[in-house]
């Protein structure tokens, strides 16, 4: 009897997350976020380099996606009329961490170092994730857990070739910044609902952060430059705003959205979680 009682309060936890369809459907959409994701700054790097701002590239690249996005944020606010009373510090929360912060702290990362660099310490944010659930369980990871992260290290630390002139420590500490904004992306991810969908956190957030970061360049925190410009993209020439458009228009767009839907618990997050502690 005193080990059929905790059994019966742990199992019924992770519902769905057993499901072998529900956890291959969330497996593929992260995949493909992850993709999407690292599609922008291939495209956005050149334009930078071009005369964008910084800020500029971010309102446009966060705006178009949180608007492409907002038909969701309107469902969710005619369904429920307090949908802001009672989420819109979540809202906020996601808007100015894991959207704005993450993106301003990895593009300015992408400055000083090669893109895939920055990708590659950014995505280290799974294995901090597992430490950090470690720490606070005190239960050891599964195997699998333990190996896939020494890999993800180990590869890190070939790319990034720390004995080589390409280490930048600024760079570096902006990525890793940036790694923990996506902590953050990935923990309030899992707690989405049925009370706040998906994707309507990700258009809000997104539309947070678009706000946030017009903010900055109105008051002069940050510089503001759009000019009309071309950039070279694998060796073809195309006009820098259908650059951001695509970065936008898609990249941003399945990346936050097919993140936020993966890893809720009913189908990634709480099988990979539950199988790590």
């Amino acid at each position: 009897m005193t080990h059929t009682a905790p059994r019966d309060i742990i199992v019924p936890a992770v519902p769905a997350a057993a499901s072998p369809r529900r956890r291959t459907a969330g497996i593929v959409m992260a995949v493909a976020s992850a993709l999407a994701f690292s599609s922008s700054g291939p495209l956005v790097k050149p334009l930078l380099e071009a005369g964008w701002s910084l800020s500029a590239a971010l309102i446009v690249r966060m705006g178009l996606a949180g608007l492409i996005l907002s038909p969701a944020l309107v469902r969710a606010l005619r369904r429920e009329r307090s949908f802001l009373r009672r989420h819109g510090l979540a809202l906020l929360a996601f808007g100015l961490i894991p959207v704005a912060g993450c993106q301003l702290l990895f593009f300015s990362a992408m400055q000083r170092m090669p893109v895939a660099v920055a990708l590659l310490i950014q995505y280290l944010a799974p294995v901090m994730l597992v430490g950090f659930v470690w720490l606070r369980t005190r239960r050891t990871p599964s195997r699998l857990v333990i190996i896939g992260s020494i890999v993800a290290i180990a590869g890190l630390v070939l790319v990034v070739d720390i004995a080589g002139v390409r280490f930048d420590l600024l760079g570096t500490l902006l990525a890793l910044g940036a790694a923990i904004c996506v902590c953050v992306y990935f923990v309030m991810s899992e707690r989405t609902g049925d009370d706040l969908p998906p994707l309507a956190l990700a258009s809000g957030g997104l539309l947070v952060g678009a706000a946030f970061m017009g903010v900055l360049a109105v008051t002069g925190v940050l510089p503001f430059a759009a000019p009309p410009v071309t950039v070279v993209f694998r060796g073809v020439e195309i006009p820098g705003i259908l650059a951001l458009l695509w970065v936008g228009g898609v990249a941003t767009t399945l990346g936050y959205a097919l993140g936020v839907m993966a890893v809720p618990p009913r189908r990634l997050a709480a099988g990979v979680v539950h199988r790590a502690q």
